[in-house]
C-alpha cells in the first residue's frame, strides 16, 4: 500500500494530523496502562493534551476566520485616494467600487473595499512578493468565488499601509485565480475608529492616524 499520498495529504492538515497523533498516543497510552500503569498513565494523559490542543487551536482559527467567506472580484480602474487631516478619503471608481493603494509589508499593491467580505484576500503573486508565508498550524478555509469553492491558505500581513492608517498583524487567504487584485474586508474595516460613505467617498478614520501621503486631486 502507497502510503505517500496519505502522508501529503495530512502535512497539509496539520490539526488532522495532530488529532490523529495524538488519538494513537492515547491509545498506546491505555494499552501500556496494563503493563505499567503509570507509565500508561502518563502517556494516555499527554494524548489528551494533545487532543485539547487541537481542539482549542480549531476553535481559535474559527473565531478568527469565517469558513467559506465570500469575494467578489470585480476588476477595473481606480481614481486616486487623498488624505485629508485624519481622514484617508477614497472617491468612488467609474465601475462602482471603492479601490484604495496600500501596501502589503512595504510593497505596493491596489485593494477593492468589500464590505461583503469577512476577511482579507490577497493574491499569491503578492504574498510570494511581501514574503507571506502559510502558519503550518492554521488550517486553510474554503472561499467561494466567482470560479467556484477554492481552498485558500490563511497568512498574517506583519504591516498593511493605505493613506494615514496602519494595520499590523492583519489576518488574511491568499486566494487562487486573484491575480492582480486583491479585497480589504470586514477585519480591516473594523479596526478603525470610523469608516463610512458620504455620497461617492469612502472615509476611513484610524485610532492613530499616521504620517500618511500627500493629498491628491481625484
Amino acid at each position: 500500500m502507497d502510503l505517500a499520498p496519505l502522508v501529503r495529504s495530512l502535512l497539509t492538515q496539520p490539526l488532522l494530523a495532530l488529532a490523529l497523533a495524538s488519538m494513537a498516543v492515547v491509545l498506546l497510552g491505555s494499552l501500556l496502562r496494563h503493563l505499567m500503569p503509570r507509565l500508561g498513565g502518563l502517556v494516555r494523559g499527554l494524548g489528551h493534551l494533545g487532543l485539547f490542543g487541537a481542539l482549542m487551536l480549531t476553535i481559535m482559527q474559527v473565531v478568527r476566520v469565517s469558513q467559506g467567506s465570500d469575494l467578489s472580484l470585480p476588476q477595473l480602474g481606480m481614481p486616486e485616494q487623498q488624505v485629508s487631516g485624519s481622514e484617508t478619503r477614497v472617491p468612488l471608481a467609474r465601475d462602482g467600487h471603492f479601490w484604495i493603494r496600500a501596501a502589503v509589508n512595504g510593497v505596493p499593491h491596489r485593494f477593492l473595499v468589500d464590505t461583503g467580505a469577512t476577511l482579507t484576500a490577497i493574491s499569491p503573486d503578492i504574498a510570494e512578493a511581501a514574503k507571506l508565508e502559510p502558519q503550518p498550524l492554521r488550517q486553510p478555509v474554503l472561499l467561494r468565488t466567482a470560479n467556484g469553492t477554492v481552498p485558500a491558505q490563511l497568512v498574517t500581513i506583519g504591516e498593511l499601509t493605505l493613506g494615514n492608517v496602519v494595520a499590523r498583524d492583519l489576518d488574511a487567504v491568499v486566494a487562487p485565480g486573484m491575480e492582480g487584485t486583491s479585497v480589504l474586508g470586514m477585519n480591516f474595516l473594523s479596526r478603525l475608529a470610523s469608516w463610512r460613505v458620504e455620497g461617492r467617498t469612502l472615509i476611513l478614520v484610524p485610532h492613530h492616524p499616521q504620517a500618511g501621503e500627500p493629498s491628491a486631486e481625484t
